[in-house]
């Protein structure tokens, strides 16, 4: 094993190299540097040290994507603190679980504050913490910490300079995002993400030179360790929006204003991305190295129109929460073939699929994908009973079924979970969703087993309809019948106009079932 890496180090390596390269961007409004960064992240560092936080404290962030979370985020991380960061979308009562199901003893908000956050932190008794970022009359940016409290010792970071991260703290804090089950806690270290955060670099071949719009919520992994991290560490320079998230209309103009090489996102943003390049296209396009898809599967109709629509290889990869994030991806064209309908190769990482009794299974066959490696959790949160099922044989289980092709790519078949099981034909509704996405009229499908009294299992989809089509139950069910073997065609179709979603953009598989199988 490699000598132990800090997330920290890796970031202050990038400070030293390329001080007055731009790191961060508030679109249209103000950049700050590498060293600049660095040199806000210790303030806030030294000053949340001054409130009396020790190493292994839990704080929570909830915040939009602004500058003033990415400098609080990696200041808990740089004072030896675990980083929480929370959806600023949750209810007080969802604010409540997670707070206390983390342990949290600060509450870090932006100046405008969360209602339900601050309700819920007060109910707990958790101190909130306010920040700003303003702009003084030098051009240099000074931030403000409203503590709320007095200060257990002097602020100055003279404690700061002598504090080292150790690879083993735990950094980062996350619930998975728990599409089959109540959300389990994932602790990762300090040398989990810089694990993670190299092998990215190294798959894309991340440089100085590249430059990225984020436009996933920093309050995930995906946005947080492939867009953001993965940038910062290898000296390169990232957009945040001005609204604090995902807007469709100002995406290729940031993309274009900050010379953008490459973009990751969710297949429900790559559709809206689509979607207005018909209805209202831009009149120049950045010319991109390439465009990733993660957290979600990528259909192969739309791989090709993203393709063919911006010029820029399309790299679908595979990755999850307890693998602080990637897990495998294709390669960029210059290492490889990239193909659609797959995952790629494992990056800097074991994986291999297995069988239930712990064998390693050959090409072509499927099994549960099982990783190990050092960007892989130690085990979730006070959940032993979660522990014992998911590391067996020394490896970690995904829940993913998928098999290996003879170029060593994956290939996911599905959630074990998410299975449809007819009759005892197993059906993958990653494979009938890709069909249906095929059709020209489809804009959004997804494929569910609901419960049946002949078959135990019957297929049934829900579709949203491309703008302007009218596009009708039958007309989805010959072209399912065209495109797929008589037993995965779906019995039943809805045309509905929207589907539940994760806050980054997956598509709840149960939740649209559980929503038809109710109305039945």
């Amino acid at each position: 094993m490699e000598t132990p890496i800090t997330l920290t180090g890796i970031l202050r390596s990038a400070a030293d190299r390329f001080p007055s390269r731009r790191a961060i961007s508030l679109a249209g409004q103000f950049d700050l540097t590498h060293s600049h960064l660095h040199d806000l992240v210790e303030i806030a560092a030294a000053r949340l040290l001054s409130t009396g936080i020790k190493p292994g404290d839990v704080i929570a962030l909830t915040f939009p994507n602004t500058v003033e979370f990415v400098i609080m985020f990696l200041g808990v991380i740089r004072a030896r603190a675990t980083a929480a960061p929370l959806n600023a979308a949750y209810t007080a009562e969802e604010f409540e679980f997670y707070l206390s199901d983390s342990e949290s003893k600060l509450l870090v908000t932006s100046e405008e504050g969360n209602k339900a956050a601050q309700t819920a932190a007060l109910k707990l008794n958790i101190q909130n913490v306010t920040v700003s970022l303003t702009q003084t009359d030098s051009n240099q940016h000074q931030l403000n910490i409203n503590l709320n409290q007095t200060e257990s010792s002097d602020p100055n970071s003279n404690s700061i300079t002598e504090l080292t991260n150790d690879p083993s703290d735990v950094a980062l804090f996350l619930h998975t995002s728990g599409t089959t089950s109540r959300p389990k806690g994932v602790p990762l270290t300090q040398h989990n993400l810089a694990s993670s955060v190299q092998n990215i670099e190294s798959v894309y071949r991340l440089t100085e030179s590249d430059s990225t719009v984020i436009v996933l919520p920093l309050f995930h992994v995906h946005g947080l360790i492939a867009g953001l991290l993965s940038s910062l560490g290898a000296g390169a320079a990232v957009t945040l929006p001005a609204s604090g998230r995902f807007s469709a209309s100002t995406f290729w103009k940031d993309m274009v204003n900050y010379n953008a090489t490459w973009y990751t996102a969710v297949p429900t943003i790559h559709q809206i991305i689509l979607d207005r390049h018909q209805s209202n296209p831009e009149p120049v396009y950045p010319k991109l190295r390439f465009i990733r898809s993660c957290s979600a599967s990528l259909a192969p109709a739309i791989l090709s129109r993203l393709e063919e629509t911006f010029g820029a290889p399309v790299l679908e990869a595979y990755a999850m929460t307890e693998a602080s994030h990637l897990m495998s991806s294709n390669p960029l064209p210059e290492d490889g073939v990239h193909k659609a309908g797959s995952v790629g190769k494992p990056v800097g990482q074991e994986m291999a699929t297995l069988d239930e009794t712990g064998r390693v299974l050959e090409t072509g066959v499927n099994g549960e994908v099982c990783i190990r490696g050092e960007n892989v959790t130690k085990g979730y949160k006070n959940n032993p009973e979660a522990n014992t099922t998911a590391f067996q044989f020394g490896w970690f289980h995904t829940g993913d079924l998928g098999y290996f092709d003879s170029d060593g790519y994956l290939h996911l078949v599905g959630r074990i979970k998410e299975l449809i099981n007819r009759g005892g034909e197993k059906i993958s509704p990653i494979e009938v969703d890709a069909v249906l996405l095929s059709h020209p009229d489809v804009a959004q499908a997804v494929a569910f087993g609901v419960p049946d009294a002949k078959y135990g299992e019957e297929i049934n989809c829900a579709i949203i309809p491309r703008e302007g089509s009218n596009i009708d139950e039958e007309e989805v069910l010959k072209f399912s019948k065209k495109n797929l073997a008589s037993f995965k065609v779906p019995k039943k179709v809805y045309i509905t106009d929207s589907f539940p979603k994760t806050a980054t953009g997956k598509i709840l598989r149960r939740l649209v079932a559980e929503h038809y199988v109710s109305q039945n």
